[in-house]
């Protein structure tokens, strides 16, 4: 993870790309930075029709889903490709961007299409998990009636509690608020400890991160790192407005094992890129792009929805 830590700080910076198309299912590789020689994989499907003002098309959807992940993998069918990333023992969490919303964060339709996906493989619905940090969140953006559609669980971070023994610690105090772990009525105020929520250290053991192609107005993209690290954790309000605070953080605790190592893979939902707004849905500053995009490096991800969302 050390590796990856270094990646994230540098590759955010400057990434050279060098892109080669191949037909619906182009590849783009970031060439090395100085911290690492190898180049990084990225797998971008694009289909007219994935998208009808604004709406995602479900059936085109899952088509290129599949036809993603088969590339990334390397494999002839859906199923030989899960079974590279994920075993039917593994509890699989897809982890989401819901509070934008259905339309500008991680789009339930995707969603579907790669629960469908995992499902059509063999994998056990009682296995799946969609979260995020909130569960009002995802039922504001109808990811619990989708779950409860596919037979999955839907679940937020905050409700499913933090793990006492497991922690991010950074100098920066942070006023602690309601569904923080050391956060007691009347009692201490401030925390130097960032916890994992339970989802992690207890229930899920393998992760699909899937984040919307949406700017954020200090980082550039609301993307996996920031998803991921944020949405895992207790007690961030304290980086929120300060990128400096966040270059830090984001990293740091996207490489506790915990968090990064779970990864199996990422995907960019760029069905829809929407370049501002952040947390609000503001379609008029939206385009199709009618992409999916996936990696094993979300770094390289992040690197190039900043250079589509500048």
């Amino acid at each position: 993870m050390s590796r990856l830590r270094q990646r994230v700080f540098s590759g955010l910076a400057a990434v050279l790309l060098a892109q080669a198309w191949a037909g619906d299912a182009p590849a783009l590789a970031p060439a090395a930075t100085s911290s690492s020689r190898a180049r990084a994989r990225v797998v971008i499907v694009e289909g007219a029709g994935a998208t009808d003002a604004f709406a995602p098309n479900l059936p085109r959807v899952r088509q290129l889903f599949d036809a993603g992940l088969t590339n990334l993998a390397g494999t002839a069918s859906s199923a030989e490709a899960w079974a590279t990333y994920v075993t039917a023992a593994d509890v699989v969490g897809i982890k989401v961007l819901s509070q934008p919303g259905a339309l500008s964060g991680t789009r339930p339709a995707v969603v579907e299409a790669l629960v469908g996906s995992l499902l059509a493989a063999g994998h056990p619905a009682t296995n799946i998990v969609i979260w995020d940090k909130y569960r009002e969140d995802l039922r504001a953006a109808g990811y619990l009636t989708l779950a409860a559609r596919l037979g999955v669980v839907a679940e937020g971070a905050v409700q499913a509690g933090y793990d006492p023994a497991v922690f991010y610690e950074n100098t920066i105090p942070g006023e602690l608020v309601w569904g923080d772990l050391e956060y007691q009525p009347g009692g201490e105020s401030m925390g130097q400890k960032s916890y994992v929520t339970r989802l992690l250290t207890s229930r899920i053991t393998r992760v699909v991160n899937v984040s919307p192609m949406l700017n954020h107005n200090l980082l550039g993209v609301s993307g996996n790192l920031f998803s991921l690290s944020l949405g895992s954790v207790d007690n961030t309000r304290r980086f929120d407005e300060d990128l400096d605070r966040l270059a830090v953080a984001v990293p740091e605790i996207y490489a506790l094992p915990e968090v990064g190592d779970r990864v199996a893979f990422s995907v960019v939902d760029a069905l829809v890129a929407q370049y501002r707004g952040e947390r609000d849905s503001l379609l008029h500053y939206a385009t199709p792009l009618n992409q999916l995009r996936f990696s094993t490096d979300p770094v390289a991800l992040d690197v190039l929805s900043i250079a589509e969302l500048a």
